[in-house]
C-alpha cells in the first residue's frame, strides 16, 4: 500500500503558445507627380481669375463709381480737406451710356455734384446745385434768392467779416473781383434781367457751402450738363490734412529720406484719420 504522503504528483505542463507573426508593413503609395501640363492649367486659371478681377474693377471705376479726394475747403463743413469720396457716376446719366438701361435722377436744388471744371475740364470740382435751367438767381448780403424767394441753407458757413460787394451781392456790374474769369464777366452781363441772373437751358448754377471762400459759378459761370460726373455717395475715408503742414516743416534726414517719408505717410493715414467721418453718407 502506498503512503499518501510519498505518492508522486503528476507534472503539469503547458502547451506552447503559437508564434506571433509580425504584420507586414504597408506598401507606401507613391505621391502623384504633377505634370508640367497641370502646372500650366493652374497658372492659366490663376491668371484668368486675376484678369477678371482687374476687368471688373476697371469697369466699375470707369462706368459706375469713382474715388475722389477733396483738395480744398470750399465745401466745408459738408466736405473737408482730406475726405475721400465714392461718387455714383450713373446717378445723373441723362444722355449717357446708362440712360437707356437704368433710371437716372434729374438734378435738384441742393444736390451735391462732382463735375469737370468748365475752364479746365481735366480738373474735377464738387459744389452744391443752387440754380436749375430757367431759374433766376440773385444774392443780397449773402442771402440767396431763387425765383424771387429766399432759400434756407443750413449747410452754409460764413467766415469773412468783411463785405465783398461782388461776392455777397451777386450779380452786379458795379463791382468786380480779381478772381472773375474775363469771358464769364462778359457773358454774365448779358444774362442779367431785373437784377437776377438767368440760368440758360442745359446749365446749372453752383455754389460752395463755405460761401466766403469758394470759387464757384459767381466767378467762372455755369456748369454744362455734359460736365456733370456724378453724385457723391459716401466718405469712405477721411484724414486730417492740417498735420501735413507740420510734417513738411520738419524735413526728414537725408539718409533713407524716401523710406522715412513713406513710413510717416503710411502711419499718418491711421494716426490722423477722422474716424467719425469714415463711411458716412454725403448729404
Amino acid at each position: 500500500m502506498t503512503d499518501p504522503e510519498t505518492q508522486a504528483v503528476p507534472e503539469i505542463t503547458s502547451a506552447p503558445l503559437p508564434e506571433v507573426q509580425p504584420e507586414p508593413a504597408p506598401t507606401p503609395v507613391p505621391a502623384k507627380a504633377v505634370t508640367a501640363h497641370e502646372h500650366e492649367i493652374g497658372a492659366a486659371a490663376a491668371a484668368q481669375w486675376l484678369l477678371s478681377v482687374i476687368v471688373i474693377a476697371a469697369f466699375v471705376m470707369t462706368f459706375i463709381v469713382q474715388a475722389f479726394e477733396i483738395p480744398s475747403d470750399s465745401m466745408e463743413r459738408t466736405l473737408l480737406v482730406g475726405d475721400y469720396l465714392l461718387v455714383n457716376k450713373i446717378a445723373y446719366a441723362h444722355g449717357g451710356l446708362w440712360s437707356g438701361i437704368l433710371p437716372y435722377n434729374n438734378l435738384k436744388h441742393g444736390d451735391i455734384v462732382v463735375f469737370r471744371y468748365p475752364l479746365h475740364p481735366t480738373q474735377h470740382f464738387v459744389k452744391r446745385v443752387i440754380g436749375l435751367p430757367g431759374d433766376r438767381i440773385h444774392i443780397v448780403n449773402k442771402q440767396v434768392f431763387v425765383n424771387g424767394s429766399p432759400i434756407s441753407e443750413n449747410y452754409t458757413i460764413f467766415k469773412s467779416t468783411q463785405r465783398d460787394y461782388f461776392r455777397d451781392d451777386f450779380p452786379t456790374t458795379k463791382y468786380i473781383s480779381g478772381n472773375v474769369d474775363p469771358k464769364w464777366w462778359i457773358q454774365m452781363r448779358k444774362l442779367i434781367e431785373d437784377g437776377s441772373l438767368i440760368v440758360p437751358e442745359g446749365n446749372y448754377f453752383v455754389l460752395g457751402d463755405n460761401r466766403d471762400d469758394s470759387l464757384d459759378s459767381r466767378y467762372w459761370g455755369f456748369v454744362p450738363q455734359e460736365n456733370v460726373v456724378g453724385q457723391p455717395l459716401l466718405i469712405y475715408w477721411s484724414v486730417n490734412r492740417e498735420s501735413d503742414e507740420d510734417e513738411m516743416e520738419t524735413p526728414a534726414p537725408k539718409q533713407n529720406a524716401k523710406l522715412s517719408r513713406f513710413f510717416n505717410g503710411f502711419m499718418r493715414m491711421f494716426r490722423d484719420a477722422r474716424w467719425n467721418r469714415t463711411m458716412t453718407v454725403v448729404r
